[in-house]
C-alpha cells in the first residue's frame, strides 16, 4: 500500500479505537452507579473493537494504531525511522480526534483536560506490564499463528483491563488522547508523559525477549 494510505489507515484506526475507549466510558459512567461495573462496559467496548479494527485494517497498514507497536516494529528494522515518526504523528493525531468525536456525540466539551489522577511505582509498573504484554503478543502470534493476531490483542487489552494497576493503556496515542478527556477513561495531562515512558519501555523489553525466544532453532545455537 502507498504511504499515504497507510497513515490513513493509521489515523482513522486509532480515531475510532480512541473514540470507543472514551465514548464507551461515557456511556458505562453514565449508566452504572458501580465503578467494577462501568469498567466491565468499557473493557469489553474496547477488545471488541480491536478485533474488528484489526481484521479491517491490517492489510493496508499493519493496525498498529499505537506508537508503541510502531517503536517495536522500528527496533526489529521492519519500519524505517521516517515511517515510524509519520505513524505516530497521525496515530496521536487520530486519538485526540477521536475524543473529540466521542465528547461531540454524548454533548460534552469537545476538548478538557482531564483531572483524573492515575500516579504512582505501582500504575508506572503496571504500563510496563501492560505494554509488554501487548507487543510479546503481537511478536508472538505473527510468528506462529498471524491469523490469530486480531483476536490475542483484543483478549490481552481485555484482560490488561483488570489484572494491571493502571489499567493497560499501553499506548501514548491514547494516552495522550485521553488526557484531553475529563471523563471515566481520563488521565491528568501530568501524568501522563511517565505513562508514555513505560509503554516504551515495556516494549522494549519484549523486543529484547521475544528476539531471543522466537528465534529459530538453527540460529539459537
Amino acid at each position: 500500500m502507498t504511504l499515504s494510505r497507510r497513515l490513513v489507515a493509521e489515523a482513522l484506526g486509532t480515531m475510532m479505537l480512541v473514540g470507543v475507549v472514551v465514548g464507551s466510558g461515557i456511556m458505562a459512567e453514565t449508566l452504572a452507579d458501580d465503578v467494577a461495573v462501568a469498567l466491565l462496559g468499557n473493557t469489553i467496548a474496547t477488545g471488541a473493537i480491536l478485533v474488528v479494527l484489526i481484521l479491517m485494517l491490517a492489510p493496508v497498514s499493519g493496525a498498529h494504531f499505537n506508537p508503541a507497536v510502531t517503536f517495536a516494529f522500528w527496533l526489529k528494522r521492519e519500519i524505517s525511522a521516517r515511517d515510524s515518526l509519520l505513524y505516530a504523528a497521525v496515530q496521536i493525531a487520530g486519538g485526540i480526534a477521536g475524543v473529540v468525536l466521542a465528547h461531540f456525540m454524548f454533548e460534552q466539551s469537545l476538548l478538557q483536560v482531564s483531572l483524573h489522577d492515575r500516579i504512582g511505582a505501582g500504575q508506572w509498573v503496571g504500563e510496563v506490564a501492560a505494554t509488554f504484554a501487548l507487543v510479546a503478543t503481537i511478536l508472538a502470534t505473527l510468528k506462529y499463528r498471524p491469523d490469530a493476531v486480531p483476536y490475542a490483542v483484543g483478549l490481552v487489552i481485555t484482560a490488561g483491563y483488570w489484572w494491571t494497576s493502571s489499567t493497560s493503556f499501553a499506548n501514548p496515542a491514547v494516552t495522550i488522547g485521553r488526557s484531553f478527556s475529563d471523563t471515566f477513561s481520563g488521565i491528568n495531562p501530568g501524568h501522563a508523559p511517565v505513562f508514555i515512558v513505560m509503554q516504551l519501555a515495556g516494549a522494549a523489553l519484549a523486543v529484547a525477549l521475544m528476539a531471543w525466544l522466537l528465534r529459530d532453532p538453527a540460529k539459537s545455537a
